[in-house]
């Protein structure tokens, strides 16, 4: 190995600086980590730099001293909590950052073992605070932080206001309590109160949390328990350190124990045979890692029985049985350039943050939405912030709040516009008390008619397509002269020879253009080419994109008339209110004549929905659109309205799925239960009939089977789609039995 041998005076001087750099940041990022909860870095940028300082020590062993921070396991710094030594020492993880480096590990095991010796017990790797419980005789006696691993910091009158943490194990007669024991886990601030806590700091003129991690570690450490049992703070279990007076042979069982006792336990926590089955664990959750109440960076991996843990070791400072898979960083740190305001098709008026462009989840993200005024003070950020960012189920980007240590000062407010900014029309609550505010100007307003435009296109709408955002923006205000849409009502009327002037932004393609220059140019008809006398030689034509647009409007109109209900745009009105409104109205037009009472006694419309589509058809321009697109020949009524609908198969049975099924997206497996009648809900009650259940399903499988209901997998589900409900529950009785 290059270095083995090689003196600290050996070692180049550019390696030797570089090595005393990164040791001292991660040391200061380290004190900020875990004594002033206020880390300037994200949790990916701080593993970059640990993963540095650990490939120049292998390679320069010498640099490698015990005071190294790849050497230790927490921060070892003073603080305002007495310092007490644990009984066990709480050991770090080796990370595993890609399969490849998780079969390194998987290989080394199964040199060691051989295979089929050993299981393998997959969790989710928390991003809380470690805590260790110390029980004796089944008390609480004390309750330290992890610290170096060795000594943590005494916070037991702050974790006895936890409630799901018990002062006394429970002893229910089959496992009885032991003499000692410490029990390892996570506290935890839920994501869905972050918001509310950071929202409260700020009105009290504190600072805000940039994380929930930094919530839950903030909240648990301070002097008063009456702040920290005024925050919503839980823990999940993990491991067992010390131990007098009983003995486990798995880990899994061990957690089953400490469920008995009373102590809240992971509820996701899988026990597999295999490597493969590992990674197929590891996948689930990097796709779902935002459907679990509590933030988590990957999934720990440990042998499963015990005495080949003790079997295998330990390094000085992580075990040789467990590994924890890091998953790429969901959260780093940019800066907010600004704060603008868009205007959607229901005229709401939505702040959004601009910023400088980052990597996050896979994607370079620009821009996040930050909802309304009362959010932007909520999270207490400010315009030139260094600010946290996230993407809420790795999809869509979300600020969580500022890195307020960071401040020098030029930072400034937010002020919310007090008119629109595309039509100039004054913005106002729609009804008192309301946050939001929206443009009234829902006619003219050139923003609001082209996010109705692009949204009546959608997928869950018309389905058109050729019509995309920039299209609509195109179609709705052009370069030059009049939009070619004065209003959705003229959607259906268009012909190629109105889109021959229509100009679109393009990235400017020629030499000495800047990267992000862009210029007007023809998007749907092409140039005319001339011959040197100028004569035509080729007309210009209509391009195929053109002619697809057509193409598609046309096929449009032949769309089932929920898409039509969904695509005019009414506030409350979803894809799926507008199939349970159709259900009841199989026609627009005695839609539109219907009282707000009749609308709202159609199962799943209720009050403010149809109070919202009696005031939609009250305004003479709406039903104009519904007039032209009737004339357009759009289908307005379902084939058959006059007509009594015949019974479905499925007529009166509530059906819940959950995880993917054979040959079935989500959509369409609801789709092909509504058509045969049936309702698909999306809680599981005693009222439900049925749980379709395909690959990896979630807690309402869980429940299903608490609740004892017919649980239906790819098998059962043909035979209910085919034969009905009693075939289905003949099926199960089946299986059962």
């Amino acid at each position: 190995m290059a270095g083995a041998t090689t003196g600290v005076d050996e070692i180049p001087a550019e390696v030797r600086e570089r090595a005393a750099t990164l040791a001292r940041e991660l040391e200061e990022h380290r004190f900020r980590y875990y004594v002033k909860d206020a880390p300037v870095v994200s949790d990916g940028e701080f593993d970059a730099l640990m993963r540095e300082l650990e490939a120049i020590e292998e390679e320069y062993p010498a640099l490698r001293t015990p005071d190294s921070p790849t050497q230790k396991v927490g921060g070892t710094y003073s603080t305002d909590f007495a310092s007490v030594d644990h009984l066990e020492r709480l050991l770090s993880l080796d990370n595993a950052m890609n399969e490849e480096e998780l079969d390194e590990w998987d290989d080394r095991l199964v040199r060691e073992l051989g295979t089929g010796t050993f299981h393998y017990l997959c969790e989710l790797k928390i991003d809380g605070l470690a805590i260790n419980l110390l029980y004796e005789n089944g008390h609480l006696v004390r309750a330290l932080t992890r610290g170096d691993g060795r000594t943590g910091e005494d916070v037991t009158p702050n974790i006895r206001t936890i409630a799901e943490i018990p002062s006394r194990l429970r002893d229910d007669g089959g496992h009885d309590v032991p003499e000692l024991v410490e029990i390892r886990g996570e506290v935890f601030f839920p994501i869905e109160k972050f918001d509310e806590l950071n929202e409260r700091l700020v009105a009290a003129g504190e600072k805000p949390f940039a994380n929930p991690r930094n919530a839950a570690a903030g909240s648990l450490r301070q002097k008063d328990p009456r702040v920290t049992a005024s925050r919503p703070l839980h823990m999940i279990v993990h491991g067992i350190g010390a131990r007098r007076g009983f003995e486990i042979d798995c880990q899994s069982h061990a957690y089953e124990r400490l469920h008995a006792w009373g102590l809240p336990t992971a509820r996701h926590n899988k026990v597999v045979d295999t490597i493969e089955e590992v990674k197929e664990f590891v996948r689930y959750f990097g796709d779902h890692r935002n459907s679990v109440e509590h933030e988590i960076d990957g999934i720990v991996i440990k042998v499963d029985e015990i005495p080949i843990q003790g079997r295998l070791g330990a390094t000085s400072k992580a075990p040789r049985w467990a590994i924890a898979f890091k998953y790429p960083p969901q959260e780093v740190n940019t800066k907010l350039l600004d704060i603008e305001v868009g205007v959607g098709r229901t005229g709401r008026v939505t702040p959004f943050a601009v910023m400088e462009p980052v990597t996050v989840a896979g994607s370079v993200v620009a821009r996040a939405t930050l909802h309304n005024q009362q959010v932007v003070k909520a999270k207490g950020v400010l315009i030139g912030d260094t600010i946290v960012l996230r993407k809420a189920g790795d999809v869509i980007p979300e600020i969580l709040g500022p890195v307020a240590d960071l401040r020098d000062g030029g930072e400034r407010e937010f002020v919310m516009p007090t008119t629109c900014p595309e039509c100039g029309t004054e913005l106002r609550a729609m009804k008192e008390g309301d946050i939001d505010l929206r443009c009234p100007n829902a006619r003219s307003c050139p923003a609001q008619l082209r996010e109705r435009i692009f949204y009546l296109a959608g997928r869950k709408a018309f389905d058109i397509e050729a019509l995309g955002y920039e299209t609509a923006a195109a179609l709705t205000r052009p370069a030059a002269g009049p939009s070619v849409l004065a209003t959705e009502a003229d959607l259906f009327d268009l012909t190629a020879e109105q889109l021959r002037d229509v100009q679109m932004w393009r990235k400017v393609n020629r030499k000495g253009a800047a990267e992000d220059e862009k210029e007007l140019v023809p998007y749907f008809w092409s140039k005319a080419t001339y011959d040197k006398e100028g004569n035509v030689k080729k007309p210009s034509e209509p391009k195929a994109n053109t002619l697809k647009l057509i193409e598609q409007l046309e096929k449009a109109k032949t769309q089932p008339l929920w898409r039509v209900l969904t695509a005019l745009c009414i506030r409350h009105v979803s894809d799926t209110t507008a199939r349970a409104i159709t259900g009841g109205f199989h026609d627009l037009d005695r839609l539109g004549a219907a009282s707000e009472e009749e609308i709202a006694a159609v199962d799943g419309v209720g009050p403010i929905i149809a109070g919202a589509v009696v005031e939609w058809f009250a305004e003479d321009w709406h039903r104009e659109i519904v007039d032209k697109w009737r004339t357009a020949g759009v289908r307005l009524a379902e084939e058959g309205a006059d007509e009594e609908k015949p019974p479905g198969l499925l007529d009166g049975i509530v059906t819940v799925v959950t995880g993917t099924l054979a040959g079935y997206t989500r959509d369409s497996s609801k789709e092909a239960l509504e058509q045969r009648g049936a309702k698909v809900t999306g809680s599981v009650s005693k009222k439900t009939d049925f749980v379709v259940v395909g690959d990896n399903p979630g807690s309402k499988y869980d429940k299903a089977v608490q609740l004892g209901l017919p649980i239906l997998d790819d098998e059962g589900f043909a035979v209910l789609l085919a034969d009905g409900a009693e075939a289905a529950l003949a099926w199960v009785a089946e299986r059962a039995g």
